[in-house]
């Protein structure tokens, strides 16, 4: 993980540890921090939520279910089908994260227990 903090443009570092501090308030205390994909994740038995750093924004990957759940919350944000930018120059929403974090948690824990 440090190598890829390392990498990130210094204008979103500090936006990309509240993204992660965030996110790791919302996943349960045994998730892992890892990299899938290239890019950070928090994982259980599965990757739960990926999330990443670039020049103009920091993106959370929490599946294009969930996305679709917060569409009306998410109309002010950059998405696609499973990604959700949030531009530096904006305030991080961190308790729409949060939430967002915690409803992919139980789409996880409902597709596991089937």
């Amino acid at each position: 993980m440090e190598e890829y903090i390392a990498r990130i443009p210094q204008a979103a570092r500090g936006r990309f540890l509240k993204l992660r501090a965030t996110i790791r308030s919302a996943v349960p205390t045994d998730a892992i921090e890892t990299i899938s994909y290239g890019i950070p994740a928090f994982r259980g038995d599965k990757v739960l939520v990926w999330f990443a750093a670039f020049a103009d924004h920091c993106s959370l990957f929490p599946t294009a279910a969930v996305i679709d759940a917060f569409r009306d919350e998410l109309k002010n944000f950059s998405t696609s089908k499973g990604t959700i930018h949030f531009p530096l120059h904006k305030p991080l929403p961190t308790k729409l994260i949060r939430r967002i974090v915690k409803s992919r948690i139980a789409q996880e824990k409902a597709a596991t227990s089937k």
